[in-house]
């Protein structure tokens, strides 16, 4: 064998084997089919959405490079979006908007957002793995997983659901509020959003709570 093809093969050996690892959490529970991992993004931005997936991964699926979504490139996020819609046996998304964080915070507009995923779910999860937290009036079982988006497969593929989608809508946003920069920093605070705010003010998308401005800036 080519030293190539060994170096290639030895690779494809060790991401097998992390995957193996990262099936750990879901193999605590053989008696359920159908494991839902939960994940939200955009807890952070000045602006826009936050955004929850649940994801069911049949239980032999192999998506190779699962991984928490902060790790993972934009080019192969994308990828892996699009596999991930492929293969699961079903995706749930919840999303829930500015206003409603400005007016139950952002901590309760995330635990929204992850039950209406799990609400959108057309295959009942038996068991939800979450990342960190565990959520509020939900009657499934639960096992809230500190780093849980890089230590089980169905987190993981929940991260890469959330933070896809979350990044494509405010790409449109960009388009409909030009300045911000938008479509790069995706309403995270970053020296040229916050230059556009001082420059522009805040534009419809803004979380006001998270910008503490007077009220009569509101």
């Amino acid at each position: 064998m080519k030293k190539q093809e060994k170096d290639r093969a030895e690779a494809l050996a060790k991401e097998r084997a992390r995957l193996e690892e990262m099936r750990s959490f879901e193999r605590l529970y053989p008696e359920c089919q159908w494991i839902g991992g939960v994940d939200e993004v955009g807890r952070g931005p000045l602006a826009g959405p936050v955004v929850a997936a649940c994801v069911i991964l049949p239980q032999d699926c192999e998506i190779l490079y699962l991984n928490d979504s902060k790790k993972l490139s934009e080019k192969k996020r994308e990828m892996l979006y699009e596999e991930i819609m492929e293969k699961a046996v079903c995706v749930g998304i919840g999303r829930v908007e500015h206003t409603v964080i400005d007016e139950i915070n952002i901590l309760q507009a995330t635990y929204e957002a992850m039950r209406q995923a799990i609400a959108q779910m057309k295959v009942q999860p038996q068991k939800l793995l979450v990342d960190a937290v565990t959520i509020p009036d939900v009657s499934i079982s639960q096992r809230g997983i500190v780093h849980g988006d890089a230590r089980s497969v169905s987190i993981a593929a929940a991260s890469i659901i959330a933070k896809v989608t979350r990044d494509r809508l405010m790409q449109e946003y960009d388009l409909q509020y030009p300045g911000y920069d938008f479509a790069s920093n995706k309403g995270y605070g970053t020296a040229k959003h916050m230059e556009a705010l001082k420059k522009l003010g805040p534009c419809p998308i803004h979380r006001r709570s998270f910008l503490h401005l007077p009220e009569e800036e509101q």
